[in-house]
Formats: structure tokens, C-alpha cells, sequence
């Protein structure tokens, strides 16, 4: 994936990002970083099209994501919101929208998300229907259905956005494990709100007034004492926003 001399603004001018470039290599790990209002989400918006550049070009294989058939981009780029968005209807039909996949497959990502004891144990499993925003499910819950459903789909490019607020212990270790395995080989970008979850990152990426401001791993970045060591001082389990 690759921003290209990227302009946005939600309206007028009032630029969120400014001619803002940066390129994530395939099966790269890179961690978008910055306080509220940096444009870290807008980055995810414009990389699955939810809205387009003003200025420059958001390229996904090479391609202008303006030129792919827009299904097909979002099946190749896989999206685990911080508040997963789970529909009203049952546990299945929120798992593989489009029939994706197959039983067999929806049961190997429900393993490999965590996911299947909680299903098994849902009063009609998959049948199971959900509520409005399914609010019958914990946070934790929700959160590991939304890595099954992600798996489902098997997307190349994933991108986090940091799936480990406002839940238990055992449920955040279930939801690291189970990211852990849905990141294995694929090429992973994770919108991070707290700094210590993203210190194993292959490259942090440090958004500051709209354009990359900082660049390098963990362990660079605080040696050049630089807006991420500041950042990292204010406490590497703080939210960012």
C-alpha cells in the first residue's frame, strides 16, 4: 500500500492531511501513531474508500484504489474497528455477509479467533441472532467476532485499530492472541491509541500536522528523542486518542 503526495480535508480546507506519503511493503507491520485529530483513521478511510483524496493517490498493489471495483477492495483490505460494527440479525449472517468462505471455513476462523467456545455457548449458536450494535455481547466478545469475520474473508492487507480498550485481562490476552495469528503473513497496519502495544512494530509511523513527521522502530524513535519519545514519556500505556 502507498499514499502518494495525499491531500484531505473533511470540508473546505482545513487540511487533515497535507500532502502526506508513505509506502507499507508487503507482509510489513507498521503502526500509524499520533495524538487526536493526526489523521490516523482518515488513512484508514481513504485506503478502503470510504472517502477519496482530494489531492494525490492511495495506491493498494499498485494500483489507484479509485480504479478497483469497490467489493473487491474491501475484501483485500480487512478492517478490525476499536467498536466493531456487528449488525442486527444472526451471529452468521454478521460473520460471512456475502456467503464467504463456507461453513468449514467460518468454523476454522472461529478456532483461530477464540471465538468458538463463546459461539458454542451462545443459546443457538451461529443462529444466534444479535441485537442493535449487539449489544448482548461484552466488548470483548464483539472484538473476537470481528477477527473471525476478518479471517473469513482472509484479507491481504489488514489493518488494526487497536481492538484492546475497555476489556478484561483474559479477554485483551484472548483478543492478542487470536490478532497475533490473523496478522501472521499478512501485510498489517495498526492504528495505535496506546504506545505500548505497538513497540514490536516493524515501523511506526508518527503523524504531526498532517504528514509524517517520524519514522523508524520503537527502539530509533526514542533514541532521537524526537514527538514519539515525548510521547512515550506522557506514559506508553496512555491513550492517544
Amino acid at each position: 500500500a502507498a499514499f502518494e503526495a495525499v491531500w484531505f480535508a473533511y470540508e473546505d480546507e482545513r487540511w487533515v492531511l497535507a500532502d502526506c506519503s508513505f509506502t507499507v511493503a508487503p507482509g510489513e507491520h507498521v503502526a500509524l501513531v499520533g495524538t487526536t485529530g493526526e489523521g490516523k483513521s482518515t488513512c484508514v478511510r481513504l485506503l478502503n474508500r470510504t472517502w477519496d483524496v482530494r489531492h494525490g493517490r492511495v495506491r493498494v498493489d499498485g494500483v489507484d484504489v479509485r480504479e478497483w471495483e469497490l467489493q473487491r477492495l474491501r475484501r483485500h483490505v480487512g478492517i478490525v474497528f476499536q467498536d466493531p460494527v456487528l449488525f442486527t440479525g444472526t451471529v452468521e449472517a454478521n460473520l460471512a455477509l456475502d456467503g464467504a468462505g463456507g461453513r468449514a471455513a467460518l468454523a476454522r476462523a472461529l478456532v483461530t479467533a477464540n471465538a468458538a467456545a463463546l459461539v458454542e455457548h451462545l443459546p443457538h449458536g451461529l443462529a444466534t441472532p444479535l441485537v442493535e450494535r449487539a449489544a448482548n455481547l461484552s466488548h470483548g466478545e464483539r472484538q473476537l467476532l470481528a477477527i473471525a469475520r476478518a479471517l473469513v474473508y482472509n484479507p491481504a492487507i489488514l489493518v488494526l485499530d487497536e481492538a484492546t480498550s475497555s476489556v478484561d485481562p483474559e479477554s485483551e490476552r484472548m483478543i492478542r492472541e487470536a490478532m497475533t495469528r490473523l496478522m501472521a503473513g499478512r501485510t498489517t497496519i495498526t492504528i495505535a491509541h496506546r504506545l505500548s502495544t505497538i513497540q514490536d512494530a516493524d515501523r511506526i509511523l508518527v503523524l504531526h500536522r498532517g504528514r509524517i513527521h517520524e519514522e523508524g522502530t520503537h527502539a530509533t524513535l526514542l533514541r532521537q528523542g524526537g514527538l514519539y519519545s515525548r510521547l512515550h514519556e506522557l506514559g506508553a500505556g496512555a491513550a492517544l486518542g
